[in-house]
């Protein structure tokens, strides 16, 4: 290769580098010990559909995505994550509506549990949107930070043929779950929506045809 296009693809690479450094927010890393034990938070977990304007801390938000989904933390078994998939196919993946959250940008997020980081994709508080795509369910507004669970099924189906929808759907309720327990464990609140209208919380994200939305939990703290 000649030198100078070596050296222009030396520069186009360290640009690029640069540019997604810029969208890429690395989060705090996850606590495994709270104020509360797992037996309190399974007692007390509830839904609850009023929330304080109080905003999340980045810790916050690091914490609940964590165990929605995270790498888990000097593990000695052979599990990655901390909730199981069938066949270790983890075909879901988990959308940020930031608008209240402190050192953290309003916008559309992308989770990415490896290396435990959000990415920015639209710098635009969508919770609003997202609301109208909801049938007005007004909490999902008021809520400072909303999270979409969205699912690529063929990454499942491709392999368990028909029956890895329900596949998906189980992995779905893990992460749901994890999601109430942790809220519970740090004060916050949170609750299962299911009641939403798929393509026009596609289009608001930006899913395509890839992803389905299937659960949104809104997060903060509750009136």
């Amino acid at each position: 290769m000649p030198k100078g296009n070596l050296t222009s693809c030396i520069l186009f690479l360290l640009l690029l580098t640069a540019a997604k450094g810029e969208t890429v927010i690395k989060l705090p890393q996850p606590k495994l010990k709270g104020k509360i034990s797992l037996e309190e938070a399974i007692n007390r977990r509830s839904s609850q559909r009023s929330y304080s304007p109080k905003p999340l801390t980045l810790t916050q938000l690091s914490q609940i995505l964590w165990a929605a989904g995270g790498k888990r933390v000097d593990t000695t078994t052979g599990a990655s994550r901390t909730v199981p998939s069938a066949g270790a196919l983890y075909p879901l993946e988990i959308f940020v509506l930031a608008g209240k959250v402190e050192n953290l940008e309003k916008g559309l997020y992308l989770y990415h549990p490896i290396d435990h980081s959000l990415e920015l994709l639209k710098g635009e508080d969508l919770r609003e949107e997202l609301r109208k795509s909801s049938w007005g369910q007004d909490f999902l507004a008021e809520a400072p930070v909303d999270l979409v669970v969205a699912a690529a099924p063929s990454r499942t189906t491709d392999v368990y043929g028909k029956r890895g929808k329900r596949y998906v759907h189980v992995e779905v309720g893990h992460v749901g779950q994890n999601i109430y327990l942790q809220a519970e464990a740090l004060g916050l609140a949170t609750c299962a929506v299911g009641a939403f209208d798929d393509d026009e919380v596609g289009k608001v994200l930006g899913l395509g045809k890839r992803l389905t939305p299937i659960y949104i939990l809104p997060l903060g703290y509750g009136k």
